[in-house]
């Protein structure tokens, strides 16, 4: 393989990718949807409260109202006992926007029968909220009827909020803290990256070569350079381009991050992850089916004892997990399996481009090829409830899974032999395909006028 042409055809397909238009669109664009992604949950979940609703009461159990407490969802007003059905025939003449009606307290249930009446459907925070009273209300009343004295202070002592501190042990014995949702979402966001890169980049080269061999291009380039150089010489500089956009998005995204948050402010971002709407989310979202917490704040919903035994919580654990994390294993394994896991399957992708005159052709072939890519992918997501199952395992050995699925598994720790034999399998099976690849790609490049078929490519393969 001559070197010098090789560089040659590297030179040009790279430049041809990244002075496209749509490269430059798209490395500019996607750092602003990834931007987007970190920023807009706090964002959404600030611009996304509801307009002060006006709530007129009538309280027929006498035991509602007290806990019908204003706030920046809802305005209560108490309508006495005034006519349920002459008021919701025209909520917007009595000014208001919904109309909650209480029965009587049942004096053998010891429950109330609500209801709401609105001219449009609640929105599930302002619902959920005032049920979440109205439970309340209920609860205290059942206290005070018990007759039990102190009932309410025997609950409050009998109820547990155990937190269960995880802790990883390496090999001198040290501990450090262990937070798995960390490792989860860290899991996750590997696996997909790298199928994304993979499938993105590999198809890439496929409609490269369809484009060349569809406008008789190819004639030209292989009447100068063997056709196997021309294969290897489009993967490397995809390869280089794949690497370009990836490098660039890291950057870009960084520098728009840190723009918002110094535009924005972290006291500000704050807010809106402490305001009245959210700490009710939170509460309704923490608090198991049937549990109601009535007036309990957020930092003791978020287990302020453990603060004050100094135990780990919230974002100590958080910030402690990351620090623990072996980020140059996870950086080394990314592009050891982001190269090979591209380039073995760019080289099979190319095969097939050279096979096909138009990529409607390159369906039936790509089959093969993309079901254990796809399988990889689910098996990524998964990966994190069971990350030392056999299933796990063999998917991060297998070589046309590993490059998605052990990256999925790197975060929970694993031993560097399997990383190392996972890697020397995908090297072993990427020289073999790529070996295929081009013995059918310099036969499939120059064939026209047939729709190829894996019988054909199989006779292109045994050709000397």
């Amino acid at each position: 393989m001559n070197i010098r042409k090789l560089g040659i055809i590297i030179s040009r397909e790279y430049l041809n990718k990244v002075k496209k238009k749509s490269f430059l669109l798209i490395t500019f664009l996607a750092p602003l949807l990834f931007a987007a992604m970190c920023l807009l949950p706090s964002l959404i979940m600030f611009g996304a409260k509801e307009d002060t609703k006006t709530v007129g009461v009538v309280d027929r159990s006498g035991i509602v109202l007290p806990y019908l407490e204003d706030n920046d969802v809802t305005h209560y007003v108490d309508l006495g006992d005034a006519c349920v059905d002459s008021l919701k025939a025209d909520l917007k003449a009595a000014g208001l926007d919904i109309l909650l009606s209480v029965s009587e307290l049942d004096p053998e249930t010891l429950s109330v029968k609500a209801e709401c009446f609105s001219e449009k459907p609640l929105g599930i925070d302002t619902g959920s909220m005032i049920e979440n009273r109205i439970n309340d209300a209920v609860e205290a009343c059942r206290i005070e009827k018990s007759g039990i004295a102190n009932l309410e202070e025997i609950m409050a002592g009998v109820k547990s909020n155990v937190k269960l501190h995880s802790y990883t042990i390496d090999e001198s014995g040290k501990e450090s803290i262990s937070e798995s949702g960390i490792y989860m979402v860290l899991s996750m966001i590997l696996g997909m990256a790298i199928y994304m890169f993979i499938a993105l980049f590999s198809g890439m080269v496929m409609s490269s070569v369809i484009e060349e061999k569809s406008s008789r291009v190819v004639e030209v380039l292989v009447s100068s350079v063997k056709a196997t150089e021309l294969m290897f010489g489009k993967i490397i500089g995809v390869a280089l381009v794949a690497l370009t956009q990836f490098l660039l998005w890291i950057l870009l995204t960084g520098t728009i991050l840190g723009v918002a948050m110094g535009i924005m402010g972290k006291d500000k971002i704050m807010d809106m992850m402490q305001d009245d709407a959210t700490t009710e989310m939170v509460q309704q979202m923490a608090t198991p089916e049937g549990v109601h917490m009535g007036d309990i704040s957020l930092d003791q919903a978020l287990d302020t004892s453990a603060v004050a035994a100094g135990e780990p919580t919230g974002m100590d654990a958080i910030v402690s997990t990351i620090g623990n994390l072996n980020i140059p294993q996870i950086g080394i394994a990314f592009l050891f399996f982001f190269v090979f896991g591209y380039l073995l399957y760019a080289s099979l992708f190319a095969a097939i481009g050279s096979a096909v005159e138009n990529e409607g052709d390159s369906s039936q072939l790509q089959l093969p090829i993309t079901v254990p890519l796809i399988l990889g992918f689910f098996v990524a997501l998964y990966a994190f409830k069971a990350p030392e199952s056999s299933l796990v395992f063999w998917a991060s050995m297998f070589p046309f899974t590993s490059p998605i699925v052990m990256l999925a598994r790197i975060p929970f720790g694993v031993a560097n032999w399997e990383i190392i034999l996972s890697i020397a399998l995908l090297v072993a099976t990427f020289v073999v395909c790529a070996w295929a690849s081009a013995k059918i790609y310099k036969v499939g490049i120059l064939m026209y006028g047939k729709k190829s078929t894996f019988k054909d490519l199989w006779k292109w393969l045994k050709m000397k």
